[in-house]
């Protein structure tokens, strides 16, 4: 009876680990494997170096799902297929995480969306080098779906070349579409381009140039040395010393309060002199007009010298002044 009691107590402990362990799952991104997802498939004529499984996905920049496989044609569809028919494409296989009515929405209007030129196309991640699949609407004239004879998997969505992989294929038709005589004739201007800029370079007058370049390093050797021989004197010294000095007695003034004193004893004396002046305004006016009249005793004098000399010397007193109304 105990030995059942144990295997029962065994068992309930295994059961409760087992569905906590399923929780713990589930809450940690096990809920994903519930959720419905959409696959689609599209395919590359050319290189997708650096997009790997797992790069996201994105529409107009807005996440959408990651890669999850990267296969070839031949390999995936082609296999019995001649070596020499195969198409030899890239495929790229998206999952991407949405609802199940998006889902179906996303399976009735992928045609049409198609056919208005939504296109998957390759692009670097910034400065990492890095690629992810971006979806976004090109012109359908200009880019077609690529041509295949199998039935996709999933659901198929056309691609677009990278403009990194259009600027190399562009090249590589230029260069493609050269001829012979093109090379020749490229090859003979690039000839007269060389003559050309040799030429050029022969009539630069490098010896003149080497002249006024070595005349003006002579010049700033000079003016470098009496810098020098200024910054040697014992009285360029001496001075800033005495700068040095006279800013440590004025900062030493202005700790010990003795500037901010100075400055209020002259705001006193200024107001002092205001209120003697406001006071003595009028002896002030009058001592300025006594002063005036004094000046122009001593101009009248000072003319009378220069005119009679001698009368101003051994003359007598001059005559009384008679005031009108006085008799003599």
């Amino acid at each position: 009876m105990d030995e059942a009691k144990r295997y029962g107590r065994l068992g309930a402990f295994i059961v409760v680990s087992l569905c906590i362990l399923a929780t713990t799952v589930f809450l940690l991104g096990g809920r994903k494997w519930f959720q419905p997802t959409f696959m689609f498939e599209t395919y590359f004529d050319q290189s997708v170096a650096g997009l790997d499984v797992g790069a996201p996905v994105r529409f107009r920049g807005v996440p959408l799902g990651h890669v999850v496989a990267i296969l070839t044609s031949a390999a995936t569809y082609e296999q019995s297929v001649p070596l020499d028919k195969r198409r030899e494409y890239i495929v790229v296989r998206v999952e991407v995480n949405i609802s199940e009515q998006e889902a179906a929405q996303m399976r009735r209007d992928a045609k049409s969306m198609a056919a208005r030129g939504l296109r998957a196309q390759t692009q670097l991640a910034g400065i990492t080098g890095q690629q992810y699949l971006a979806l976004d609407f090109l012109d359908p004239q200009k880019y077609p779906p690529l041509p295949f004879d199998w039935t996709p998997r999933y659901l198929y969505l056309p691609s677009a070349p990278s403009s990194a992989g259009e600027i190399i294929a562009k090249a590589q038709s230029f260069l493609a579409s050269l001829n012979e005589a093109d090379i020749k004739r490229l090859g003979q201007n690039l000839n007269t381009l060389v003559s050309d800029l040799d030429t050029k370079l022969g009539e630069i007058p490098v010896t003149d140039i080497a002249t006024h370049l070595q005349a003006a390093l002579r010049a700033a050797n000079g003016t470098l040395s009496r810098v020098d021989s200024l910054l040697a004197d014992p009285s360029l010294k001496q001075t800033v010393d005495n700068l040095a000095v006279i800013s440590g007695h004025i900062r030493q003034m202005t700790d010990d309060g003795e500037l901010n004193q100075l400055v209020k004893d002259l705001d006193d004396a200024s107001e002092r002199l205001d209120a003697v002046v406001g006071d003595n305004q009028y002896d002030l006016r009058a001592i300025v007009e006594d002063l005036r009249s004094t000046a122009g005793n001593l101009r009248a004098l000072s003319e009378s010298v220069k005119r009679y000399p001698a009368g101003a010397l051994v003359g007598g007193p001059p005559d009384k002044i008679q005031l009108p109304g006085h008799s003599p």
